[in-house]
């Protein structure tokens, strides 16, 4: 179980999160939706331990994978190298295995700046989930995809998380996304920002 209780984010006299707090079942994928600026990112670099000046408190597994807006890889290792040197107990069957799953079979012996930004994203993908997280935080993984992209990038993050069922925070400004791809939704509202909960139910939109 995840628990995030924040009483207050500052920056300088500036407050940016107000009081928030909730919980992240085990297998339960839970997007934070608001607009650009609101605060998405500070909360999640708060519950990914990046960020450890707040007031509060966050409870959460070692075993954690963060996919970031950028793909954030290692530019003069290849695309084997940019996973197995982050998971050095996976064999180069079981990442070639993952490569594939994500659509980068044959591309191991390449670097990240041979591939398309799609090819990136997937690759930071398959380096999150190899590793086969507890917990998965998701940073606007899709923004600035063409709509073709963005879908496939959709469709496959939906079949690692059904196959690996990590506890998961997606965080985005696009309710379509959140909507196809969170069991719920926390909305962040104001200033400084706190949740308004919505609960997403089978042929319903919140």
């Amino acid at each position: 179980m995840i628990r995030v209780d924040i009483r207050e984010k500052r920056f300088g006299d500036s407050p940016v999160l107000g009081r928030l707090s909730f919980e992240i079942a085990p297998g339960e994928t839970v997007a934070i939706l608001g607009p650009s600026g609101i605060g998405k990112s500070t909360l999640l670099r708060i519950i990914a331990g990046i960020d450890r000046r707040f007031e509060g408190r966050v409870e959460r597994p070692e075993a954690m994978a963060i996919v970031f807006q950028e793909p954030t890889l290692l530019p003069w290792r290849s695309v084997m190298q940019n996973l197995t040197l982050v998971h050095p107990g996976l064999d180069e069957t079981s990442a070639r295995a993952m490569l594939d799953k994500v659509g980068l079979g044959g591309k191991d012996a390449l670097f990240p700046g041979q591939l398309s930004l799609g090819q990136q994203r997937r690759l930071a993908l398959a380096r999150a989930f190899a590793g086969r997280p507890e917990f998965l935080i998701m940073d606007e993984p899709f923004v600035s995809l063409d709509p073709a992209t963005a879908e496939t990038m959709l469709t496959l993050t939906e079949t690692l998380i059904a196959e690996q069922r990590p506890a998961t925070l997606f965080v985005t400004h696009a309710r379509p996304e959140a909507t196809r791809l969170a069991d719920r939704i926390l909305e962040l509202r104001g200033t400084p920002a706190t949740l308004a909960p919505h609960l997403i139910k089978e042929g319903q939109t919140p």
